[in-house]
């Protein structure tokens, strides 16, 4: 199943009674990635995941931990918006879509899920990760090998750039653009140039974990959702180590469900208020989370 294609209306429907069923028998689930068994916390007695720290080579002592969320605010979001990237800019969400002929760049009215303001991808284009640095808009596309530049305030196209592979999420630290492609990789790129500074790789245990998509650089930490799980993994840039997990199961309300939703996407962090939002492709609500250590 391609990661950026629509889902047929089946499997849609299947996907939703999966993922109801997770929410509802949470001690039994399991998430595998790539062939790295990823389990939520009920599924471990100490709510802690062991690693190996392969960024530096070696074995570690240390164990990664899980956390659940507490839900502290709940807003309607647009369910024909396919969310591939999120994020505030001095408290105003602003949002990338994808699907091929449906990609845009939105700023979206957080309370009421209204789009203030919009710009259509034309074809070929299929739009992904998003970040607001240095007062622009910085938006990628899947396969086009190509990113988007925009002004902040009219959205107006002023600059693109290249780069190899696919295009995943897109976050910054304050001087390098980050970057996923869905490999286990994060690109730092010089904002200038766009050429990579460095790399890191992301492992669980000894298994590179796979398909990190959208990006959200909290606190230090990149917050990386793990595509077609309910997982957000918590990452090291200095390292690449696994610093812990996310466990999101059971985030949409089962009657919500029934609507053609798609796989959590969507991690926006506001500066302003110090809060956490996040939401998924084709979801009707947009959520605000506290995180809990499990144990």
């Amino acid at each position: 199943m391609s990661h950026k294609k629509r889902f047929l209306p089946a499997a849609v429907l299947a996907l939703a009674a999966a993922l109801a069923g997770c929410a509802k028998d949470s001690s039994s689930a399991r998430h595998e990635v790539n062939g790295a068994d990823i389990r939520p916390p009920a599924a471990t007695a100490s709510n802690t995941v062991a690693r190996n720290d392969a960024a530096s080579g070696g074995a570690s002592a240390d164990e990664i931990p899980v956390y659940g969320y507490e839900v502290v605010n709940s807003w309607p979001h647009d369910p024909t918006a396919y969310t591939q990237g999120l994020v505030f800019h001095e408290g105003t969400l602003f949002e990338s879509t994808g699907l091929t002929g449906e990609s845009s760049l939105r700023q979206v009215d957080l309370e009421t899920g209204t789009v203030r303001r919009k710009t259509d991808l034309p074809r070929p284009y299929f739009g992904e990760g998003l970040t607001v640095f240095r007062g622009k808009l910085y938006q990628l596309t899947w396969l086009s090998h190509k990113g988007f530049i925009y002004d902040l305030d009219s959205f107006k196209q002023v600059g693109e750039f290249s780069y190899e592979g696919e295009g995943w999420g897109l976050t910054h630290d304050g001087q390098s653009l980050i970057m996923s492609d869905g490999t286990n990789e994060i690109r730092f790129l010089n904002p200038e140039s766009f050429q990579i500074e460095r790399k890191i790789s992301v492992f669980q245990g000894d298994k590179p974990l796979m398909q990190l998509n959208e990006l959200e650089y909290i606190k230090g930490e990149i917050y990386a959702n793990i595509y077609q799980t309910d997982l957000i993994a918590r990452i090291d840039p200095k390292t690449g180590r696994l610093a812990g997990l996310v466990d999101l199961k059971g985030l949409l309300a089962p009657q919500e469900l029934r609507k053609p939703i798609d796989v959590l996407n969507g991690i926006a962090y506001d500066g302003t208020k110090d809060r956490i939002v996040v939401t998924g492709k084709l979801w009707p609500r947009l959520f605000e989370i506290r995180l809990k250590r499990k144990g």
